[in-house]
């Protein structure tokens, strides 16, 4: 595995254009990248709406569409991709996106592992480029299904409260994606990305009371309650069973800490407190504030 430390960087004039740039990696890769002194170009369907600093070039450009995506890819020496379109179906557009990188200049691509082979992560696998796969496994973000029963009823609902997660800061995910993109040492490798802690439903409902300042109650979903709400945000009956296997038997892979974001990026990997601190005004009442109850 790679050393950051004898790491070399990239010239800062190269351009890094970030795929789903306005989802919630693509934000974080984004993010690092900039912070980094890198020149960032952000791919979205609506430029309008992606609300970025000045400093990030918004293009306009779909996946699903190569040829909108060729402009985008001038100058152009890092990538990051993901694998499914906004509909969450998986790209079939992976070897003619490749082509299109190839033929650009591309040196590296980082790739957002999906849960599974997908046609674009194939395609990417099998190209000349320096490729490196994201793998992270369940995101500290998705606790934000919660902010509006915490914040309006003080009430979390899930299902198997006591199921275990070594889930990842999406920010961790985007600065080990924004080394990855711009120093050496990181092409043909598969990064696992975890979190510090491996935790219960119930660990994190805690971890929320604690940052908003007030009390939450957990209430355990049997699985047909949690499927029924699954249903009522528009999940389609195939992602809820597999939502549901995967809470109900997670793998050892989402359950077990790895070292990947110390490794890779020199510092520690976020904890669920800190992410929890970050949003907790997404839990609160209106009337609440940010004082202390």
């Amino acid at each position: 595995m790679a050393n950051t430390h004898t790491h070399t960087r990239t010239h800062t004039a190269d351009i890094h254009l970030v795929a789903g740039a306005t989802g919630t990696v693509g934000r974080q890769v984004v993010r690092e990248l900039l912070e980094r002194g890198h020149r960032v170009r952000a791919l979205t369907r609506d430029p309008a709406g992606a609300a970025f600093p000045d400093a990030v070039d918004v293009v306009r450009g779909d996946l699903t569409a190569p040829a909108t995506v060729a402009p985008a890819l001038n100058g152009v020496t890092g990538l990051h991709l993901i694998t499914f379109s906004g509909g969450y179906e998986p790209l079939e557009t992976g070897p003619d996106l490749v082509d299109l990188a190839d033929e650009a200049g591309v040196r590296r691509v980082t790739v957002l592992n999906g849960g599974g082979p997908t046609p674009l992560e194939d395609a990417v696998r099998g190209s000349g480029l320096d490729w490196t796969v994201l793998m992270p496994v369940e995101f500290m973000a998705n606790t934000l299904e919660w902010a509006e029963s915490i914040s309006t009823e003080s009430t979390a609902r899930a299902p198997f409260a006591d199921r275990l997660s070594a889930l990842v800061h999406e920010g961790d995910i985007g600065a080990v994606a924004a080394v990855a993109l711009t120093e050496d040492g990181h092409a043909g490798q598969e990064y696992v990305i975890t979190g510090p802690d491996v935790l219960t439903v119930r660990d994190k409902v805690a971890a929320i009371a604690a940052a908003r300042g007030r009390e939450v109650t957990l209430v355990e979903q049997t699985e047909e309650e949690a499927a029924e709400a699954m249903r009522a945000w528009g999940q389609d009956e195939g992602s809820i069973a597999w939502l549901l296997d995967v809470y109900k038997n997670t793998p050892p892979v989402g359950r077990t800490v790895v070292d990947t974001v110390p490794r890779v990026t020199g510092r520690p990997a976020r904890t669920f407190t800190d992410w929890a601190r970050e949003h907790a005004d997404s839990f609160r009442s209106p009337t609440q504030g940010d004082r202390p109850v």
